[in-house]
């Protein structure tokens, strides 16, 4: 992975990141990239086992051939929506782009932040809830946390309804 950019794709599966993961694969992915999806997961909605291994590091990074499979996801606790499946496997052959996910668990700001170092990427694209003032300061807003913190270009994706 050394040789090729590492664009990030911060993912919950909503219609509102399937709209900031397709942004990406359009203005951003180009031939020879690595789409990392990142995900992260509430704390303790796992099994226990080996997951717990991955709790403060993530998950291995998982081939697109693997999180395309109902199964293998129940294990991890991640449903990918047919619409996020859609546009990965359509970038994947349309630009000859290696796709992955990580999985993390716990807090969604802290951990998308830890994700570009550990991984590294080289840039990220999250999608914005477009949630009122009001919402946004009681209940906090993962992309201003990201943009505020991260250590590598952030593009915030509006959703405009």
């Amino acid at each position: 992975m050394e040789d090729c950019r590492r664009v990030g794709v911060a993912v919950d599966f909503s219609p509102c990141s399937s709209k900031a993961l397709e942004w990406a694969v359009n203005n951003i992915v180009r031939k020879g990239d690595h789409l990392i999806l990142v995900t992260v997961q509430h704390e303790g909605h796992y099994e226990a086992g080996e997951m717990q291994l991955w709790e403060a590091t993530g998950s291995p990074l998982i081939p697109l051939i693997e999180f395309s499979q109902p199964h293998i996801m129940k294990k991890y606790g991640v449903n990918p929506d047919p619409e996020t499946l859609d546009i990965v496997a359509t970038a994947s052959r349309q630009k000859e782009i290696t796709v992955l996910l990580k999985i993390y668990w716990g807090d969604a700001r802290e951990k998308i932040c830890e994700s570009i170092d550990n991984i590294p990427l080289d840039c990220l694209v999250i999608g914005n809830r477009g949630l009122g003032k009001i919402k946004r300061v009681i209940m906090g807003s993962v992309s201003t946390y990201v943009v505020n913190n991260a250590t590598c270009p952030v593009t915030v994706v509006k959703i405009h309804d």
